[in-house]
């Protein structure tokens, strides 16, 4: 699914879980899986790891064809900047790459400037 989000996609978010500091993280990716259950931790599927998804409301309502719930997952690869921070995204991020301090519920996380950092850009911690 696309990880450019908007607030609609996100509208039945209740919380976000976290499995690992966010502070500790300059960026996380986000994107919309379809998972069997709203509240539960969701199955991960893909390379990395993942370190966050959000909880749905009760009144989410799964898809009416697939019978599955667009939850909000926060994962990481093992070349981002986490694992590798001499590597590919040293300098700048993912296109789906969002400060996990501006992570919400129903509102997209935010590209700062710690996230993107990009060449000449200062690092805050």
């Amino acid at each position: 699914m696309s990880s450019l989000l908007t607030e609609s996609d996100l509208a039945h978010e209740d919380d976000v879980v976290w499995l690992e500091d966010p502070d500790g993280l300059d960026y996380v990716r986000q994107t919309l899986d379809k998972t069997k259950r709203r509240n539960t931790k969701p199955p991960y599927l893909r390379d990395g790891r993942m370190v966050g998804y959000a909880r749905l409301s009760t009144d989410a309502e799964p898809d009416p064809d697939s019978g599955l719930y667009k939850r909000r997952i926060f994962f990481l690869l093992p070349h981002d900047r986490d694992a590798n921070p001499t590597g590919l995204y040293q300098e700048g991020a993912p296109g789906e790459a969002v400060d996990p301090r501006t992570v919400v519920p129903k509102q997209p996380g935010q590209k700062t400037e710690r996230s993107q950092r990009g060449p000449g850009l200062t690092t805050t911690t």
